[in-house]
């Protein structure tokens, strides 16, 4: 059987189906469940010596309903999916190797292998397509499957199989015994559920006012012209009772509210959701304690989240699927995956940025410059731009300097000395006597 493909199938077979199917798949098991069934899918999954996963998984795909547990979970993977990975083999980029990162096989492959976090493991088979000649795989459904003993299980359970090593290209991503994040989940979310179940029947009896009948209880017919009275003015609470008797809802004193309750620990669950898989709440809604630099803190801990994510898919595409990718015609030696920051530059900053590089006298290509400004590229231009003149828009730093070292001059030089007035006419009538350094003559007294 090595070789072979894992194919999965029901119990008649597809048209056209000529072997039978490697994997026989049973409904999902849906609602209906309390703690007492999450007890039991947890002792089962974790047996020792024959796990059984079906219940478990049944339950994951029951509380994936769930908006906010899914909402939370796919804001953690939307880290991933986002973001782009690339293949560099000497610093540069590999573009036979990026061409197929690019495909949308990839795309699903890095969500399903985001999945063994919250659900523990995931189980894939890599394939080469023959007719477009694009890689490919086939996702093992986790009921299907023992990692522990590494059996392909037909049934869901089945205690025996066909062991996994028979076939190529199996990854298996994640720890044989983790159960994931779900796992720490569940009972929130089943709690959660009751609850709203709860507060849905209390405004269902509460929220319309209810309509009290009283009636004479010697009078047999009376109790029946009500009750047909009743029924024709649709649906809400009605209480019939004789003359006499008197009926009272009494509260519980240690609640501030009655709806009021159900709404805290509807909002408690979805809290301990949010920590489990963001590691705060502050990112996903908004509370009264809130505030930017409160907000700040918790959006570099779920910054710090998604940075130890991507490093496990790092890792799982270095060094665990290196063998697979060899074994399809890829060769990965020499390199390494790797995800491509993002230059998140405004085009006001980039301007400014070929501005500066072009008056310090660095050539320019005009592809780049065009692509980074998103303009277009006429043709039969010269690839690179070199500085501009002394006429063109950017200072001139000679012209500068000159009219600085004026303005120094002007401020250096006295101030002119008035004319006019009595005390200058007076001061210029006597002449200036001659000093011992003049060349005058000598005086006779």
């Amino acid at each position: 059987m090595k070789g072979n493909t894992i194919t999965t199938g029901g119990n008649i077979p597809l048209p056209g189906q000529q072997r039978p199917s490697t994997i026989i798949l049973t409904q999902t098991r849906r609602f209906g469940i309390d703690i007492g069934s999450y007890m039991n899918a947890l002792r089962a999954a974790e047996s020792i010596d024959f796990p059984q996963h079906a219940k478990l998984y049944d339950l994951f795909e029951d509380i994936l309903m769930d908006p906010h547990l899914s909402s939370v979970i796919n804001k953690r993977k939307s880290a991933i999916l986002c973001s782009v990975i690339e293949y560099r083999r000497g610093g540069k980029p590999d573009e036979k190797i990026n061409e197929q990162l690019r495909s949308p096989w990839f795309l699903r492959f890095l969500g399903d292998a985001f999945d063994a976090i919250p659900q523990g493991n995931t189980l894939v088979q890599f394939y080469r397509d023959k007719k477009t000649g694009w890689l490919n795989y086939i996702f093992i459904p986790r009921k299907h499957y023992d990692p522990v003993r590494k059996l392909i299980l037909k049934r869901q359970h089945d205690i025996t199989g066909i062991p996994w090593d028979e076939f190529d290209d199996l990854l298996f991503i994640g720890e044989p015994r983790s159960l994931g994040e779900l796992a720490k989940a569940a009972p929130w979310v089943i709690y959660k559920r009751n609850s709203t179940a709860d507060w849905a029947q209390f405004a269902e009896i509460f929220g319309m006012p209810m309509r009290k009948y009283t009636y004479d209880p010697d009078d047999e017919s009376a109790l029946e012209q009500l009750k047909e009275n009743d029924a024709n003015q649709g649906s809400a609470s009605s209480w019939f009772l004789p003359d006499g008797c008197n009926m009272d809802l009494v509260e519980s004193g240690n609640k501030t509210g009655s709806s009021d309750l159900y709404k805290s620990l509807v909002d408690t669950c979805n809290s301990e959701i949010s920590k489990l898989f963001l590691g705060n709440t502050l990112t996903t809604e908004a509370g009264t304690k809130g505030s930017q630099a409160l907000g700040t803190v918790h959006g570099k801990v779920e910054e710090r989240i998604a940075q130890s994510d991507r490093k496990f898919i790092l890792n799982l595409l270095n060094y665990e699927m290196t063998d697979i990718f060899l074994h399809l015609g890829i060769n990965t030696s020499g390199g390494e995956f790797c995800f491509a920051e993002p230059k998140m530059i405004d085009p006001t900053t980039k301007m400014n940025l070929f501005t500066q590089a072009s008056s310090l006298g660095l050539e320019i290509s005009k592809k780049q410059m065009y692509d980074e400004l998103g303009l277009e590229c006429p043709e039969n231009e010269k690839d690179t731009i070199k500085r501009p003149q002394a006429s063109s828009f950017l200072p001139q730093t000679d012209a500068i300097e000159e009219e600085e070292k004026r303005n120094a001059l002007s401020e250096k030089k006295p101030p002119e000395k008035k004319k006019g007035g009595f005390r200058n006419w007076w001061k210029s009538f006597f002449v200036k006597a001659p000093e011992a350094g003049n060349h005058g003559a000598p005086l006779e007294w």
